[in-house]
């Protein structure tokens, strides 16, 4: 998808603004800062149209995928209270879709769908800019559209979030600002809008959202049973084996792509978070980028700038992680295996080893060069070893899903979209051409449960 809608917007005025990146206590207050969840700014940010949402659609060939709109869409913009990986209070913001009109679809309490979006190095990501993100406006035609209420947090690090780093892969830390922002958007629409959230909860996400929706699903069975129940979730081509998926990238590799634009998010975070991954940044960081590589990102500099400015490797395949002019030490490589604080962190933050008690599907591309899709199938294969049997759905293998016409279109889908990119195919793989595909599977599989009634 190549376009994403023209919508008319609300901008929030810039006393609002400053005051949606607040949320630390002053220095000279003692007062406890306020309680997980709390919404500071919420407000209608925007709407669109059936009529809109179809003219969308149809320019990008989306249609198809999506089905023609039955609802309007309200996007809404909240600014709530969470806390960040040491306990300390953070703002964080999010934007949240809400269907609307006079179809049976878009009245009365809705499903909900709480969504993780994918990698983002850019600050400044708002998915409640449905005019400029495209994962967004995705969602927007695929599941609000349709009649889901969407809730979809832009994480600690980004928007007007008041902490300076992103916990970039902190299960524990991400999990908990996905609950705050789903508190925080239930607690708005009580008050702000007709159409209310019913006790439907999906969770999905995708790349990095993939491991937060997973990640998500766990911690709230495990610590948070009597306030939601989990409908079903759909995780999409996420790192779900990360310390596999380190171990092969730093070890025997392939380097994945993106992977110079991960690994500051990624050591950042467990550094900040943990505080086990180096002693200083020159052991991780080849010169020159051990002068900026900690504070790097999220940044609304375009990676352009900084591969221009000597901040990152000059390498438009990001895969220049290693030897001469890469990223890393070749000390701090050699030193991975078998028990760094890096692989001892990676290993925290894998996912294998749970067992859902509610259902869960997978979905990714077995050619995926960035995210490799072994873990999909290792995940697949820990919860099989437990008595789960979930399907991962595979959009190079038509047998890896249901029979039925809509899975014949979207196989077929995928097949043609990987054609009319040639040889540009790989590149796009999972950035463009696998997430509309894995979303479409993902609203069939919630549309099974939810008929289904469990």
């Amino acid at each position: 998808m190549s376009k994403n809608f023209n919508l008319a917007w609300l901008a929030c005025a810039s006393a609002l603004l400053s005051a949606c990146g607040g949320g630390g206590m002053s220095a000279d207050r003692d007062d406890p800062p306020p309680a997980r969840a709390t919404v500071l700014t919420a407000l209608l940010a925007g709407s669109a149209p059936i009529a809109q949402i179809d003219a969308g659609t149809k320019e990008t060939g989306l249609q198809a995928l999506s089905g023609a709109a039955k609802c309007d869409v309200d996007i809404r913009y909240v600014v709530y209270m969470t806390r960040d990986p040491s306990g300390a209070a953070a703002t964080a913001t999010e934007g949240v879709l809400v269907p609307k009109g006079s179809d049976p679809a878009c009245t009365g309490d809705r499903p909900v769908l709480l969504y993780a979006h994918g990698t983002s190095t850019t600050k400044s990501l708002n998915m409640a800019d449905v005019v400029k993100n495209k994962e967004a406006s995705l969602l927007m035609a695929m599941f609000a559209a349709q009649g889901f209420i969407v809730v979809m947090p832009n994480y600690l690090g980004y928007d007007k979030s008041s902490l300076s780093y992103h916990p970039y892969l902190n299960a524990e830390s991400q999990a908990m600002d996905m609950v705050d922002g789903l508190r925080a958007a239930k607690t708005h629409l009580a008050a702000a809008s007709a159409v209310k959230p019913s006790s439907k909860l999906f969770i999905s996400g995708y790349s990095q959202g993939g491991h937060v929706a997973m990640a998500t699903h766990k911690i709230i069975e495990r610590d948070y049973a009597s306030e939601f129940t989990v409908t079903a979730s759909g995780p999409m081509s996420g790192p779900y084996n990360l310390v596999k998926m380190n171990d092969v990238i730093i070890g025997p590799g392939p380097v994945n792509g993106g992977a110079t634009l991960f690994t500051p998010l990624l050591l950042t975070s467990y550094q900040k978070s943990y505080g086990n991954v180096y002693g200083s940044v020159t052991e991780a960081y080849q010169s020159p980028y051990a002068a900026t590589a900690e504070s790097l990102f999220p940044t609304d500099t375009p990676i352009a700038d900084l591969m221009a400015a000597g901040k990152l490797p000059a390498d438009p395949t990001f895969t220049k992680l290693f030897g001469a002019g890469g990223l890393i030490t070749d000390t701090f490589r050699a030193s991975y295996f078998p028990n760094s604080g890096f692989r001892v962190d990676s290993q925290k933050n894998t996912l294998l080893g749970w067992t859902p008690k509610r259902p869960l599907a997978l979905c990714a591309g077995k050619n995926d060069p960035t995210v490799f899709f072994f873990n999909t199938t290792d995940m697949q294969a820990d919860l099989a070893s437990r008595g789960v049997l979930v399907p991962a759905f595979d959009l190079e293998t038509r047998a890896s899903m249901p029979a039925g016409a809509a899975f014949d279109l979207v196989y077929g889908g995928f097949q043609q979209a990987k054609a009319a990119a040639g040889a540009g195919a790989l590149a796009q793989y999972h950035g463009g051409l696998v997430p509309p595909f894995c979303t479409a599977l993902m609203r069939g599989y919630f549309q099974q449960v939810l008929a289904s009634g469990q």
